[in-house]
Parts: C-alpha cells; structure tokens; sequence
C-alpha cells in the first residue's frame, strides 16, 4: 500500500474539534437555542452536541488504516505496532480517568485549591505526552520532562479528594470520559486491523457484529446483555470510520474511485433508515447510547466525509479551511488547551460582561473562542509544542 494523505481527513477532524470547543464552551452561556446542547438522557432527540463526539470517534477509526500502514511503511514489525497501540491507548485512559475525577472532585477536601489541580493535570500531560523534536532550550533531556510530569500525576493522585456518599473518596472510574471512551474505542478497531489487514468484507462483518452488540444492549430475547467495558456504540462509532478508509483504499488501489461516493451514500442511507425505523423502540439518546442515535450520527459522518473528500481531495477546495487547520492536526493539544483558559479565568475571578455570555451575541462568543484556542495551538507548534501519543 503506496503512501497517501487525505486533506478531507485532517479538515473533517479541525471541524470536529472546532464543533467540540464551541459544545463544550456553551456552559458559560445563557438564552440560547435548547438544539445547540445536549439531550437529556431519556428525551428522544439529539442536538448538536450529541453529533460531536461520534463523530470523533469516527475519525479516529478513519485514520487507523492510514496509521497503521504508515508504520508498516517504515517497516515495523505487528509487535512493535501493537506495542504503539497499546501505549496510545494507556494514554488516552490515563487521562480520560483524571479528567473524569476532576469533575467529581472535592474542593474542600483538596491541599490546593482545584482549579490549580486542574492546571497542573493539564501540564503534566504537556510534560508527559509532548512531541519532542530534542533537548528542550538546548539541555533539558525529554525524559526528565516526562518522569516530571508522572510525578506531578502521582502527587495530584496522593492529595485527590472526591464527592462521596460517605465523605470523601479517592480516583475512581465513574465513568472512562471522553478521551477514556476513545482509547477503548480506538484499541479494539486498532487490534481489529492489524489481525485483519485491509479487508472491506471482513471489516464490514465486524463493524455489524459492534452494531449488534450496540442492539444488544437494548433488546435480547434472552436478557443477556453483552458489554465489553464500554458501550458497543463506541466500538461500532470508531469501526464505522475504519471501514470507510478501508474502502477507500480498496477502490484506489483497484482504480475504481469512482464508486467510493455511491457506496458512502449507500451505507449512509441504510444508516439512516435503520436509526429512524427503530427510533420508536428505544429512541434517539446520546447518553444511553441507543443503537438509533449511534445508526444517525455514523451517517452523518459518512455524508459529511464525502462531502469533504469532493471537495478537498477531489476539486482540492481547501484555503477556506486554513484558519482551523491546526486543529486538524495538533488535535489532543487543542482539547486540552481551554482547561488552562477555564482553570486560569476562574483563578483571575474576572467575568465577561453578561451580554457576551447571552443569546446570539454569547454564541458568536463561542465561535471566536473556538477560533482563538485553535490558533493558539498553531502557535504553540510552531514553538515545539504538541501532544502526541
């Protein structure tokens, strides 16, 4: 498999993490649209926010075959793969478990105060998970850097305290977080590939036994619910990607290109009727997971990729995407980046005047923010600094 890169790719993912800055900064706002949030749990609906996150989890299985064919490329053995695989999934966990316990966590209880926990977490990944290119300032060796941050982990560890039943607790998994819940996500495809190679057939069979795990979830004859640690929606949001890359591989070194956008829109339609034929059986819901909202949201990632793909790869229509384009590619330093602004802002106790945080005007807000954590990431790669696990 000859080297090739998809401008559609890196936009689709600066898109997606535009779209996630903006969902996540929209808790500071008041008097906006109830579609630009989340769904309650049990209400049948999605709003933008429910869409964002599957879509990740679909371009994290979109780049797999790429990645992983990259390493084939330079000649690394499956065990040195898996071994690569194995690291970038303990990191996503790893910080998926901290941020999840900072949002559990108990102030009163802490020996700092928890917005300084907060940032120290935050830098410690920088510390821990940077891509070095040599010596920091010409004479700090990476690992000392690294071992800094472990232990700047190890410390906000040893002093955490959380919201318990009974007074306070110690980290837990309440839940994998985002990050957790794409490490799991990304393993399995990841392992998935490495055994299985670019096979479409192999790979479409897997992703339906992941969307059947997803229904199982929700409906068996026989009560038994299969579960492996997370939701299937997650496994099958992620396998739904791979095999749109496996596809598109598997037509490019056939020289038959031309039927990638048929077969995108095929897949997308079968998605769709799927998620709204059962809809009426266990609805559309983000935080249950229903195979319904998992169906819709893969289609609208299939959709948005070929469109994408036509007009990036194909008509090579990419200037417009310039301004974002750091998020396409410094993606885990862009997530990270508004926990120092947030952490920092609270600490300063200024507050934006409240008609920037209200209605159209408090969106546009957003939308600038987003913007601006974006290019603050393309600066800081220009100066050497960009996670990468």
């Amino acid at each position: 498999m000859t080297a090739f890169r998809l401008k559609s790719i890196d936009i689709l993912r600066a898109l997606t993490m535009l779209l996630m800055i903006f969902v996540n900064d929209l808790w500071t706002l008041t008097g906006i649209p109830d579609w630009l949030g989340h769904k309650a749990a049990h209400e049948d609906g999605m709003g933008l926010a429910d869409v964002v996150f599957p879509a990740f989890l679909f371009i994290v299985g979109l780049s797999i075959p790429f990645a992983i064919g990259s390493r084939r490329r330079k000649n690394n053995s499956k065990l040195l793969i898996l071994r690569h695989i194995t690291e970038r999934t303990g990191a996503l966990l790893v910080m998926g478990i901290f941020m999840v316990n900072l949002e559990n966590i108990q102030a009163s209880g802490l020996l700092l105060s928890k917005y300084w926990w907060q940032i120290l977490m935050t830098l410690a990944f920088f510390f821990i998970w940077n891509d070095y290119k040599g010596k920091v300032f010409g004479k700090v060796p990476p690992i000392v850097l690294k071992l800094t941050g472990a232990a700047i982990l190890g410390f906000l560890a040893a002093i955490y305290a959380g919201n318990g039943d009974n007074g306070y607790t110690w980290m837990r998994v309440h839940w994998w977080g985002i990050l957790g819940l794409i490490g799991w996500g990304y393993l399995l495809s990841a392992l998935f590939y490495l055994i299985a190679g670019n096979r479409p057939v192999w790979t479409a069979l897997f992703c339906l036994f992941l969307y059947l795990l997803n229904v199982n979830e929700f409906a068996t004859p026989f009560d038994f619910r299969i579960r492996i640690v997370v939701s299937a929606s997650n496994y099958a949001s992620v396998a739904a990607g791979m095999l749109v890359s496996v596809l598109l591989i598997r037509f490019r070194d056939k020289g038959k290109m031309a039927l990638l956008l048929p077969v995108l829109a095929v897949m997308a339609a079968v998605l769709l009727l799927f998620g709204f034929l059962t809809r009426p059986v266990w609805g559309i819901s983000k935080i249950l997971a229903t195979p319904s909202w998992t169906a819709i949201c893969a289609a609208i990632a299939i959709l948005s990729f070929g469109v994408l793909h036509m007009l990036a790869d194909r008509l090579e229509k990419t200037r417009w995407a310039a301004v974002i384009a750091p998020a396409g590619y410094s993606t885990l330093t862009c997530y990270l980046i508004p926990y120092f602004i947030y952490a920092f802002g609270a600490l300063s106790g200024l507050n934006l005047p409240e008609i920037l945080n209200t209605g159209i005007i408090g969106i546009l807000k957003s939308i600038i923010f987003s913007i601006l954590v974006i290019q603050l990431t393309g600066l800081l790669g220009r100066l050497q600094i960009r996670l990468r696990i």
